[in-house]
């Protein structure tokens, strides 16, 4: 009896942690990463100045997160200009990404996540034995207001927020 309790905890405690992709209406969790100049990004001091395109992205160098960053950065200007920060995160360290961010010119900050916590408050999972690839945008009050999630379609992931974001502006 107390093996099959012990078992339905611990069952229940994986339910939670499992916890589902956040979704349009969700509000933003607050986290606190170091970027690739090693200075704090406190999310909270972000909230309510601008949009927010947040990109969750396997690795640094990789052909299809190369194609993503790039992306993002050849479009970097139309988000500018529509009131959005663009900014990449996932496990690589500081130096990976500072060089990862000078090595392809990118404008945008790129947050280490070296124990997937982020990864796991925004729910996004793990895909083919690497961290996964999804994209949220945050309104000016915090909120999820777009999701997307493509693992192969790294370019899609700009394409699809920029989109949104004008769209929006109509």
């Amino acid at each position: 009896m107390a093996i099959l309790l012990l078992v339905a905890v611990n069952f229940k405690a994986r339910a939670q942690a499992a916890k589902s992709t956040l979704a349009v209406g969700d509000k933003m969790p607050n986290f606190s990463l170091t970027d690739q100049d090693g200075k704090v990004y406190n999310s909270n001091d972000h909230t309510g100045k601008n949009i927010l395109v947040i990109y969750f992205y396997p690795k640094d160098e990789s052909m299809v997160c190369t194609k993503e960053a790039c992306s993002f950065r050849d479009s970097f200007n139309d988000f500018t200009s529509a009131g959005a920060k663009v900014i990449g995160i996932n496990a690589g360290t500081v130096a990976s990404h500072k060089a990862f961010s000078e090595h392809y010119k990118l404008p945008f900050t790129l947050l280490s996540d070296p124990d997937n916590k982020v990864y796991a408050l925004f729910g996004v999972k793990n895909k083919m034995f690497m961290t996964g690839r999804e994209t949220f945008i945050v309104d000016l009050h915090g909120r999820i207001v777009f999701a997307y999630e493509a693992m192969m379609q790294g370019k899609k992931h700009a394409d699809d927020a920029l989109a949104f974001i004008k769209a929006q502006r109509k």
